[in-house]
């Protein structure tokens, strides 16, 4: 842990770096810095929910409106990493419910949290192992959803010592997948802490496109010939952009929807579509998208929905990358056929399903998205997106999974 703690402590200054430039700019960051440094109002005996931003939080309300059900007067406090993920949790408006940044992973900080806090038991979704936070807890630690990839598992496994302090203080882990699961125990975690497998974002029903926004931008978008790149990473914008080229010469009516993973990358990826000869526009410059730009640069944050409904194809970003890939349920629960890449780590049972019946096409290159986008048409689109449908409607057992992890919870609060 040494070596850990001298390495915190001198990166420690990057995550202050914007709510410092905010305060200076009266802009809210000097709240968002006592929140990171685990200061601020506080409570006694809340249930803490961390999550890193809005992927993770989104797929895990569910399970915390089942726990507000079941504990009305339990207080809960969530922390994402990001002001998104913490706003989005505070627009919930749950009662009981406290959302801010999560306390960055030094212990002094993280003292001075749970002294204000004293949380009863921390809940942290998928990836999020933080070494000081995990070890200074005096409460139960439950990971939820928990993942790794082989090659996270590799990187840890070179501090074994760090290994066995942190994942031996798991009070109980209900891993993604198997694969997760055998790598924690090799990394540490005590195998009776092992739970079963769980998956909360099966069940995530995202709330319909603001109708009126849909009907304005749906003037603009034929859904049988609109293409959305979802959530896309470094890397992967070219290849888009090449196979939408490629595919436009065989069909020229297409247009393509490019809704970066981080839309601060936006002028970016304008630049490159504009570089590749592609007339583009861009969604935060004047919102519209006109019906001559072939490329639309989505770059605004909360409206994903309103892209899965006009296009009648979607790419899922962080595959075609060596990111593990983005959900697939979101364009499927609004019955966009699916196209990803090789890399899909993060929900390889969900992919391998829609795979084996004929619900999503994998490409890995510009010429095979090309052709998947280009052999697509409106009635291939509809029967594709249908076997999508069945095949991960028959995975969700997120109702199930919810009360596995709750009576977890509610035994460790006994």
């Amino acid at each position: 842990m040494f070596w850990y703690r001298l390495l915190i402590s001198l990166c420690v200054p990057f995550p202050l770096v914007s709510p410092l430039w905010r305060a200076v700019v009266g802009r809210g960051g000097l709240s968002d810095l006592s929140q990171r440094l685990g200061g601020g109002d506080g409570g006694n005996g809340a249930l803490w929910l961390h999550g890193a931003s809005n992927g993770e939080l989104t797929s895990a309300r569910a399970l915390l409106e089942a726990f507000r059900r079941d504990h009305p007067d339990h207080p809960v406090i969530v922390t994402a990493n990001t002001v998104t993920g913490r706003d989005l949790a505070a627009g919930w408006n749950l009662p009981g419910v406290t959302a801010r940044l999560a306390p960055v992973d030094l212990r002094w900080v993280l003292g001075r949290f749970n002294r204000r806090w004293r949380p009863a038991a921390l809940l942290s979704l998928e990836n999020e192992f933080w070494p000081n936070r995990i070890v200074t807890a005096r409460y139960p630690v439950l990971c939820v959803a928990a993942r790794i990839s082989g090659r996270s598992a590799r990187r840890w496994s070179r501090f074994p010592g760090l290994c066995r302090t942190v994942f031996g203080r798991v009070s109980w882990l209900f891993p993604q997948d198997d694969r997760s699961a055998t790598r924690f125990v090799s990394l540490g975690l005590v195998p009776e802490c092992l739970g079963r497998t769980v998956s909360l974002k099966s069940g995530v029903r995202p709330p319909p496109p603001d109708a009126a926004a849909l009907a304005a931008l749906s003037k603009a978008f034929t859904r049988h010939s609109t293409v959305l790149a979802a959530s896309t990473h470094t890397g992967e914008e070219t290849i888009v952009l090449d196979a939408f080229a490629l595919a436009r010469a065989r069909k020229p009516d297409l247009r393509l929807i490019i809704a970066p993973r981080h839309p601060r990358r936006g002028g970016d990826v304008a630049d490159m579509a504009r570089a590749a000869g592609l007339t583009c526009s861009v969604r935060s410059a004047s919102g519209d998208p006109g019906v001559e730009a072939a490329v639309y640069v989505a770059d605004t944050l909360g409206e994903m929905q309103l892209w899965y409904a006009l296009a009648g194809v979607t790419l899922v970003g962080g595959s075609l990358v060596d990111n593990g890939g983005h959900t697939p349920y979101e364009p499927m629960r609004l019955g966009s056929a699916i196209l990803h890449g090789p890399h899909v780590g993060n929900f390889a049972s969900a992919y391998a399903a829609l795979d084996r019946a004929r619900g999503a096409i994998e490409v890995t290159d510009a010429k095979s998205l090309a052709d998947g986008i280009a052999e697509l048409d409106g009635t291939g689109q509809t029967a594709q997106a249908g076997r999508a449908s069945g095949a991960l409607e028959a995975l969700d057992t997120s109702a199930k999974d919810i009360r596995t992890v709750l009576d977890a919870v509610n035994r460790l609060l006994e």
